[in-house]
Formats: C-alpha cells, sequence, structure tokens
C-alpha cells in the first residue's frame, strides 16, 4: 500500500481539498485494509473488498481513494447512518471489520496542537500522527452480503408498469400483479416528484 501522504495527496485530488475528515478517512481505510491483510486494494487485491459506509462526508471519498471501492463497481454501499465509520468485508474469508472515529480524538487533537487556532488545521495535524487505538474503536463483525449484492452481479432488468423506465437487481415491487419501480410503487415517497405542465 502506498504511503499516508501519497494517499492524502490522492484524496485531495479526488476531493478538492484536503481537510480532517480526509485524513480520517485515509486512515481508516488503511487501517481496515491492514486488519485484514488486503495490501493491494486497487490492484491484486480489487476484487475481494466491499466497504460499507456510514456517512456522506468528507472521509467517504477518502476511503473510496484508498479502498478502490466505488458505488459504480457495486463495491461501496452507502448507508446514511450520519457516523463517521466504516466496515471492511473481505468477500475471500467473510472477515469484516467495522472501524469508527473516537469522538475524544477532537479534544486530543487540542491537547495535542493547542498552538493551532484552526479547528481543521489543528484536526489535520493531530490526525497524521495520533496512535490508530487513540483516533478509533475497531470491532469484528459479521456482515452477510446477499449475492445480488456483489459487485460483477448481473440480474435480470425488468420495466416498471407505470413508467416503463427499467429496474436492476430485483429493486421492484410486485403490486397488484404488477411490477414497478420504487417511485411508482410509492410516489409519495420518491425523493422527486414530476412537475405538471
Amino acid at each position: 500500500m502506498e504511503s499516508l501522504d501519497q494517499l492524502l495527496d490522492q484524496a485531495k485530488i479526488a476531493h478538492g481539498h484536503l481537510c480532517a475528515g480526509q485524513v480520517l478517512g485515509v486512515r481508516m481505510a488503511m487501517l481496515g485494509c491492514e486488519r485484514l491483510g488486503i495490501e493491494d486494494p486497487r490492484g491484486a487485491d480489487r476484487k475481494r473488498l466491499v466497504t460499507f459506509i456510514e456517512i456522506d462526508r468528507c472521509a467517504t471519498d477518502a476511503i473510496g481513494v484508498v479502498t478502490g471501492c466505488r458505488l459504480g463497481k457495486r463495491a461501496l454501499k452507502f448507508l446514511d447512518w450520519g457516523k463517521m465509520a466504516a466496515t471492511f468485508v473481505d468477500l475471500t474469508d467473510q472477515r469484516a471489520i467495522r472501524i469508527a472515529a473516537r469522538e475524544s480524538s477532537k479534544a486530543l487533537a487540542r491537547e495535542m496542537f493547542p498552538e493551532i487556532g484552526n479547528k481543521n488545521q489543528q484536526q489535520m495535524q493531530a490526525y497524521r500522527s495520533m496512535e490508530n487505538t487513540d483516533l478509533f474503536t475497531e470491532e469484528w463483525v459479521e456482515v452477510t452480503i446477499d449475492a445480488k449484492e456483489f459487485p460483477g452481479f448481473k440480474g435480470e432488468r425488468i420495466a416498471c408498469a407505470v413508467c416503463g423506465e427499467g429496474i436492476n437487481y430485483d429493486r421492484y415491487v410486485l403490486r397488484d400483479g404488477r411490477t414497478l419501480c420504487q417511485g411508482c410503487a410509492s410516489p409519495g415517497e420518491r425523493y422527486y416528484q414530476p412537475l405538471i405542465s
């Protein structure tokens, strides 16, 4: 695996700037890969890893840079839990580790670098050098991934009976003998509403 500095440079390019969340994400992903024995997650080991992320913030981009896991590859799974945490799953042996940032790391950053007035700069400096045990909690967990959720799965594509749009990966709803997409099955719960002209 590349060095922390190299990965931070790549995360900065991918995300558009470097911040404390990027440092946390890079360190979290490096630790997850290390614990699973995955040395080259974007190369030789690229088909071994699936990552579940629990927040849609800066760390998520950094985790993707380190692991090579992407939504489009179906190797990055997003759970909107609002937690600075991720679970790294090795598909070869079904081992999984969940790593979460410690809330106490912010106070420790203030203690380590009281002379730095900017909170982000203070945390970036501290998060680069803190011990993993001061920065993260680690928990070995069990994660069951349905075969249809695996990277590379090719499933049947079915058209919605109402809008006609294709639906992948069994994400349809059967209602009154008709196959519906999620939006047509529950139009009040859609994230969008069609404009009527």
